[in-house]
This record gives C-alpha cells, sequence and structure tokens, in this order.
C-alpha cells in the first residue's frame, strides 16, 4: 500500500481548471452506472472491455441492470433519467425513495478511444468534481483510491501514459463513494430536502487530455485599468508550464491576444512545473490602449478578449490552451456608516442581486441556465449571489460573463452548523482540524483557480454565516495573495471581524413575511442600509400553474402537510407567518384561486418594496441580495421564479423596482422620488403624481418638471398632507421624458391604516408585524373585461409579441397578468420576457405591453394571449 501510495503521488497534479485545449475532449456519453451492492466483482475486472453487463432500457430495468448515464451526472438523476424514481417532485413523493442502496457506492464505466498522435504521447486524465470519494481504475489498473481522490470542490488530474492504449478501446471505471456525516459535500441547508444520495456522483465533467512533453496548465490575466479615463489597460500574464518528461526539455510560450503577439523561451528541468509570467514592463505590447472594458448590463458593453497560449518544443506544438477574460476593476469601499459598498470600473454601484441555488439533482442544463441568466437581466438585476461553488460546469459563469452579471461566489454556510454538516461546530464552524483545514485549503485553491478568468466574479466569499477559523482564514488570503489578487474578498456574509478586518455586511433578516414598510423603517437590521447579503420577504409563492405540477388536487385547498412539506426547514417549514398578513391585509381567502391571487399581490408590492428601498437610499444603502433568487426543486419560499422557470409576481415587482429611470414611493416618509440608474443625463422630465381614493374619485394631482443628473437620486415631494382617503387609496406614479413619451409608471395600493412591525419582538429571521394596514376594500372590486390586441413578430432574438391591453370599464382593472399559451395545449409558453405585468389600469386607460418569446421556448404558430387578474373576467 505504501508503494501504491507513493506511486499515486508521482502522477497526481494540481488542479487544471476548465480551458480550451485542441488535443482535448470530455467523455460526457456512452457512462453507465450501477450499485456496488449490485455489482459483485472488483474495479480491476470491471475496468477491461470484456467485462459483461447487461445495459437497462425503457423495456428492460432488471436489478443487475446497468444504467445509461451521460456526465456530469449524479447517482440520482440518472437514476430519474432512467425511470427507475419518476416523479419524485410531486407531493411529499421524494419522502418514498429509500436511500439504503444510495448509501453504497456506485460504479461509473465508461469506455473510449484515444487517437494515435506521435507528438501527443502524453495523455491526462481530469476530473472537475466528485461527490465525494472515489477509486480510479483505468484497464485494469488502479489509478487512484479514496485516500487520495476525496473532497467534492478538489479537482484531479492523473498522467495516463502508462495505462493508456491509443488506437484501441480504453475501459475507465469510477467507484464512488457517497458523503457521510462530517464531509464537505455539496449542500442546501433549510433551503430544500436533501437529496437521498446526497448528490452523489460524477457531478462535473471528466475530460482527457493529450499533450506533447510539456502541457500547459491554468492560465491567467490580471488587468490593471487606468482609471479614470479607461486610455490604457496593464496585463499581467502567467500560466504553469509543466514538464511531464524525465528529461530536460528548452522550449518558447507563446501567447497571442487578437493581434497582439508575445514569447518568451523556457527551460524546464526533468518533471519540473514552472509558472511563466508575461508583464506589461517587459512587453510593451500588453499595455491596451483604448481598451474595451467589461460592464455590468445596466452600465454598458460586455466586452471579452481570448488569449490563446502555445508551447512549442523542436518546432512541434507540445500544447494549446485558450481562455476568455474581460478587462474591468472591482475595488470596495467604506461609506460613512461603516458598510462595504463596491466600485465597477471606478463608479459606484448598489449591487442588486439574487440567492442563486442549482437544481437538486445538480442537472441544469445549458439551456436552463441561459433562461435563468436572461431572466436576472430582465429583472434589471446586476448580480447573483453563489453560495456554494455551483455548477456543473463554467456555463453559468460564462453566460454571467456575456450577459454582464456579476457574481459573489463562495463557501456556504452547509459547513458551519452541525444540524447541516452532521459533526459538532465551534465558533467558526465545523472546520476544525488541522485534516480539515488541508482539504479546505486545497480545495479553495482549486475553486479560485478554475474560475479566476471569469470578469463577472467580482467578490471571493470564504466564509458565510460565520468566518473561518483563524488558521484556515490565513491559508485562504494566502491562496489569494498569490493566485488571484484581481478582485474583492470577504470572510463571512455577516458583519463580522476577522483577520481581514471588518466585512462591513449584513445578513440580519428578514427571511419571512415583513410589510413593505419595514424596508424604509427598520434602522437596526435588514432595513435598506448598507449591505444585506441575504434577506427577503419570505414566502414566494408560485403561480397556479406550477403549484397544480407538484402538489395533488385533494390537497390544493386548504393548505396542507404537502404544502409543508415543498417548505424550507427549521423556522421556514409553513406558510403560517406569510397566511396570517394575508388573511389580514387582504381579508381570508375562500379558496386556492383566491389565496394565489392574493399572494402574488403580496409578492409583487414586498419585492419591489425591498428593492426599491435600497436603490432609492444609495449610497448610505450599498447592495443587497434577495434571498432567494430561483429554485432548486417546486417549492413555496424564496424564489423570483420557480422551478418550471415560470416567474411569479415577485419577479415584475423586482423588474419594476430596479427601471433604469424609474418613480418611487417611500412607505416610511411619504416621500416620492425618481432615481437615475444609469451612466446618462436628462433633461426635462415630467413627473405625474396622483393620488386616487378607492371609487377613483381623484383627491390629488401634480406635474413635476425636473433635470436629472447620472446616477442621481432627487426627492420631489411629500404626500403626508393628503386629508380625506378613504381606507383603501391608490398612488399612479409616470414619468415622461421630454418628447412627452412615458419612460416609467408605478402603481401603488395604499392604506389609511400603516402597518406597524414590532421592532422590540425582532429574532434572527422575523420582526413580527404589531398592526396591519388594511386593503380589504379590494375585495370590493368589480368586475372587469378587458379588450386585447396583439400582434406577432419574428427578430433575430425571437418573436415579439406587442399587446394592447386596454380597460374600457368605468372600474379599476386591478393586477393584470398576461401569458401565453397554446390554443390546443395546457402549458404555458416559456419563457416570455414581458416589460411589465401584474399592472392595473384606471376606466378607459390603455397601455401597450411587449414581450419577447426566445427561440429556446420553441414553436409560436396558433398560440394566445391569456389576460387574467385580480377582479379581470
Amino acid at each position: 500500500m505504501k508503494t501504491l501510495i507513493k506511486f499515486l503521488m508521482l502522477i497526481i497534479a494540481a488542479v487544471v481548471p476548465a480551458q480550451t485545449n485542441n488535443y482535448s475532449f470530455w467523455l460526457k456519453d456512452n457512462w453507465f452506472i450501477q450499485s456496488s451492492e449490485v455489482v459483485k466483482v472488483n474495479g480491476e475486472k470491471i475496468s477491461l472491455p470484456d467485462f459483461k453487463f447487461e445495459k437497462a432500457s425503457d423495456t428492460n430495468k432488471a436489478d443487475g441492470n446497468w444504467y445509461p448515464v451521460n456526465l456530469p451526472s449524479t447517482v440520482l438523476a440518472g437514476l430519474v433519467n432512467n425511470k427507475v424514481y419518476e416523479n419524485i417532485y410531486y407531493s411529499d413523493n421524494l419522502k418514498m425513495i429509500s436511500d439504503e442502496k444510495l448509501k453504497k457506492s456506485w460504479w461509473y464505466r465508461t469506455e473510449f478511444e484515444i487517437p494515435n498522435q506521435q507528438q501527443k504521447k502524453t495523455v491526462k486524465l481530469e476530473f472537475d468534481g466528485i461527490n465525494y470519494k472515489a477509486n480510479i481504475w483505468l484497464n485494469g489498473k488502479l489509478i487512484a483510491d479514496t485516500s487520495i481522490v476525496f473532497g467534492a470542490y478538489r479537482q484531479f488530474e492523473f498522467n495516463i501514459s502508462a495505462f493508456v492504449k491509443t488506437d484501441n478501446m480504453n475501459v475507465l471505471a469510477v467507484e464512488v463513494f457517497p458523503p457521510v456525516a462530517g464531509d464537505y459535500t455539496i449542500g442546501f441547508v433549510d433551503w430544500n430536502p436533501t437529496p437521498p444520495d446526497k448528490n452523489m456522483g460524477l457531478f462535473r465533467g471528466v475530460k482527457i487530455k493529450q499533450c506533447g512533453d510539456v502541457s500547459i496548465n491554468c492560465p491567467f490575466v490580471e488587468s490593471s485599468l487606468q482609471i479614470p479615463g479607461f486610455k490604457t489597460a496593464a496585463l499581467k500574464i502567467s500560466a504553469e508550464i509543466q514538464n511531464n518528461n524525465s528529461r530536460k526539455i528548452s522550449g518558447i510560450l507563446e501567447g497571442r491576444i487578437e493581434s497582439i503577439l508575445f514569447a518568451k523561451n523556457v527551460v524546464l528541468e526533468p518533471n519540473e512545473t514552472k509558472t511563466i509570467v508575461f508583464n506589461a514592463n517587459e512587453f510593451v505590447q500588453l499595455n491596451i490602449y483604448n481598451p474595451r472594458v467589461w460592464w455590468t448590463h445596466d452600465l454598458g458593453k460586455q466586452e471579452l478578449y481570448d488569449l490563446v497560449l502555445t508551447f512549442k518544443t523542436d518546432n512541434y506544438i507540445s500544447d494549446s490552451q485558450s481562455v476568455r477574460f474581460g478587462i474591468r476593476e472591482v475595488t470596495d469601499y467604506f461609506n460613512e456608516y461603516g458598510y462595504r459598498g463596491y466600485k465597477l470600473n471606478g463608479k459606484k454601484i448598489v449591487v442588486c442581486g439574487g440567492g442563486w441555488v442549482d437544481n437538486m439533482m445538480l442537472d441544469n442544463s445549458y439551456e436552463n441556465l441561459q433562461t435563468q441568466v436572461a431572466y436576472a437581466r430582465h429583472m434589471n438585476l446586476n448580480a447573483l449571489r453563489l453560495e456554494g461553488f455551483w455548477g456543473n460546469s463554467e456555463d453559468l459563469y460564462n453566460l454571467c460573463d456575456e450577459r454582464g452579471i456579476l457574481l459573489m461566489v463562495g463557501w456556504s454556510c452547509q459547513w458551519e452548523w452541525e444540524a447541516f454538516i452532521g459533526k459538532k461546530h465551534d465558533d467558526y464552524g465545523a472546520v476544525t482540524t488541522g485534516k480539515d483545514f488541508n482539504l479546505l485549503s486545497q480545495s479553495w485553491r482549486d475553486q479560485i483557480k478554475w474560475l479566476r478568468n471569469h470578469p463577472s466574479i467580482f467578490v471571493w466569499l470564504y466564509g458565510s454565516d460565520k468566518f473561518p477559523n483563524p488558521t484556515l482564514e490565513k491559508d485562504y488570503l494566502k491562496t489569494l495573495s498569490l493566485f488571484d489578487s484581481t478582485r474583492c474578498s470577504l470572510a463571512s456574509a455577516g458583519n463580522k471581524t476577522s483577520l481581514a478586518g471588518k466585512t462591513g455586511v449584513k445578513m440580519t433578516g428578514p427571511y419571512d413575511y415583513i410589510p413593505p414598510a419595514y424596508w424604509y423603517i427598520d434602522s437596526l437590521n435588514g432595513g435598506a442600509f448598507g449591505f444585506n447579503s441575504e434577506t427577503g420577504p419570505g414566502v414566494q409563492l408560485p403561480v397556479l400553474e406550477s403549484i397544480k405540477k407538484f402538489i395533488r388536487a385533494e390537497h390544493l385547498w386548504p393548505v396542507d402537510s404537502v404544502w409543508n412539506f415543498h417548505c424550507g426547514g427549521l423556522e421556514f417549514k409553513n406558510l403560517n407567518c406569510f397566511t396570517e398578513a394575508l388573511n389580514n391585509r387582504l381579508g381570508s381567502a375562500k379558496g386556492f384561486h383566491e389565496y394565489n391571487t392574493k399572494a402574488q399581490f403580496l409578492n409583487y408590492e414586498n419585492s419591489r418594496a425591498m428593492f426599491e428601498a435600497f436603490i432609492v437610499n444609495k449610497y448610505k444603502s450599498t447592495g443587497v441580495i434577495q434571498w432567494m433568487y430561483n429554485a432548486a426543486w417546486p417549492k413555496i419560499w424564496w424564489q423570483l421564479y420557480d422551478y418550471y422557470l415560470i416567474p411569479n409576481a415577485a419577479f415584475y415587482g423586482v423588474r419594476k423596482a430596479c427601471e433604469p429611470v424609474h418613480l418611487i414611493y417611500n412607505y416610511g416618509n411619504k416621500y416620492v422620488s425618481v432615481v437615475n440608474n444609469t451612466l446618462n443625463q436628462f433633461s426635462k422630465l415630467n413627473a405625474e403624481i396622483k393620488v386616487f381614493n378607492f371609487n377613483l374619485a381623484e383627491k390629488y394631482s401634480v406635474n413635476k418638471t425636473f433635470d436629472l443628473w447620472q446616477d442621481e437620486v432627487k426627492s420631489l415631494l411629500s404626500l403626508s398632507e393628503i386629508e380625506g382617503l378613504t381606507n383603501t387609496y391608490f398612488l399612479s406614479l409616470e414619468l415622461f421624458n421630454e418628447k412627452d413619451e412615458l419612460i416609467s409608471s408605478n402603481f401603488y395600493t395604499l392604506s389609511a391604516s400603516v402597518d406597524t412591525p414590532d421592532f422590540e419582538k425582532t429574532e434572527w429571521f422575523v420582526t413580527p408585524t404589531k398592526e396591519y394596514a388594511d386593503l380589504t376594500d379590494l375585495n370590493k372590486l368589480t368586475r372587469v373585461s378587458i379588450n386585447k390586441k396583439y400582434s406577432l413578430d419574428k427578430t433575430k432574438q425571437g418573436t415579439t409579441i406587442t399587446a394592447l391591453i386596454e380597460n374600457p370599464a368605468p372600474n379599476l382593472a386591478f393586477q393584470i397578468e398576461l401569458k401565453i399559451a397554446k390554443k390546443d395545449a395546457i402549458d404555458n409558453i416559456l419563457p416570455v420576457m414581458w416589460n411589465d405585468n401584474y399592472f392595473s389600469l384606471l376606466p378607459g386607460q390603455k397601455k401597450t405591453v411587449i414581450g419577447l418569446i426566445p427561440e429556446i421556448a420553441g414553436d409560436v404558430n396558433n398560440i394566445d394571449l391569456i389576460v387574467s387578474g385580480w377582479n379581470i373576467e
């Protein structure tokens, strides 16, 4: 065993981040999985070509058959795709899956061929992510065992040149062991149930790399941007150059960025790995004049460059690697209140984002990610927070680079609490031993080197609820100093002080229902000041169509244990607080449809209020992350759209709140303000502000004309002195440009009896409500028939639907929802990017609404526009 381990240590190498190589290919197809409990032979036999096994099919699912899968795939995802388990998210079916067979190790087996390239004699096997331990066999030989291959966030490379066959069949067999209590694995905390297999498997890609005697690893581009002006950017380029041979080798490392060329002679001792650096002082061509700068989508273009590195020996290419990067600069600062804020390319920004999570089975497709990132941009968000190094590939990070979405990336609190990791924790979490420190330090290094070229990543988070043990923090900080100093870092998502100093951010809740006014009037906890790294209004109910997909008809009403099963954990296991607010503010619902309609009202007004409060208070407030952004499975809590990618009303409340130029009502001081979130200036804007009693009698009307500077917040007037208001009344805000074109509108439903939070009873997850606003008059709204016209036009992006919605009635048309469906189908067409939804129309008012149906939505023939709402016939 000692000889084996010594040998393994020779062939294992450092992390190799995913990058383009002309001589690499992914082992994606032709994999099969089966439990070690069923397979009674060892890896030596399984990894030979003559190993015989039956393949499972739709008509043959005998227990001993091997199930076909494509990588990446967890074991559970593979079994679901093979219909061993069906409809696992429906009702409480997930409970019915026995985890006994999933506590055993599982085999992954594939066969592949390698082309015989005379000058590419070195062959490497790379694993981007294995959860949690593995024995790896190739052609009957043990390549590495669990003494080396463990840790969900480690990445591994093995030189398999001595074992691989060229122009012949190779067999790779990987025995994967699931995580057990105390392991630092992938986790979902209290957001949703733990998958029965605990995400065991090859959850990221497996790659074969061919090269010559010298290979290129971990290319990295650092840029130093001149601010202000952006006239120059100095680049520093580095890469790890590895001699895979036992003889001394010399060669030349060449680089190219578009038309810019540079090169350096390199000499490598036997088996040496050397970091080669090109900097702008030595290579003046790496001073880029008038560089194309990367911005978030709301501030500019997402400019990207490609670097190609090639190593040549004896006039042939030994290896070539390419990476994409962006030129941008991220810095942080502390405001006058002691809270941290961020700057992009020298400009202060308010970070407006959501908390991301992968699908429960880690099976997000590229198309799924495309839609989810497009949603962030459509909601006018500029950031996402990844509590965990999410992603079964780099697709999410690439899409955020391309779409201009910032990313906060780092560890989850999964490892900080005994309830989640399954081992005792201390003040720093459950990482307590030298062995643990070593594993987490290696994992941190691997993830940093894998992802560091992505311009979208602006913060590394090496803690979550807590901050690391000082010994571990030193290692984390050393890794950042050595491998990535191009972005900011945080020791915790909470307001902590560590070796790195004060974090200057907060995670003081709330996570459950609070009224809209809370965000404006709270001055101690989650209100609109500082940087709130995770917060939100709690329950964000999916729309009717989605709920019917995962709750049985007999359980749709009243709310029962099946609903609760799709809630969160701990304090978030039911809808009690939310339903209490709904009943008190809007009146008790008499059925499922009414409950959902009223829930969408709460979704919209509360999500809008949260983001508006942080935006209107910039830069006293520097950022807010809605907890959560998306859904790992069909759920009730914390989501702007659901697992099926169907937006709820909160989605459009957020889009409204984060509009580029926008009128806002402050629930706290009753002021109306205008915000400019762009780098543009506006002249002669006109705000039309009207207040209506419940019977739509106009109680107040004023027009304000003004100029607006870039990034400005301007208070326009107070509405606190209006007398004679009914218990429920309405506020209409419309903003016109100097051509009298409507550029923004906002509509609020308000009450003369205000919501009153009970701050003295605040807990870590919620501030109770002492008195509720009374909006029950909304139940008296007269039913209204809406006129609709629409047309479809093909564009480069997909199909555009232009809908004219008219309210011909003398009554308010309230909370109008637009959907598109096939005339002969039940399900809605998705995705559709409406420029407005869940809006209201005054009597006689018309509104043109535009929706984009991307190509990914499929066939748009024979469709219909469906109009519904609170009081819509």
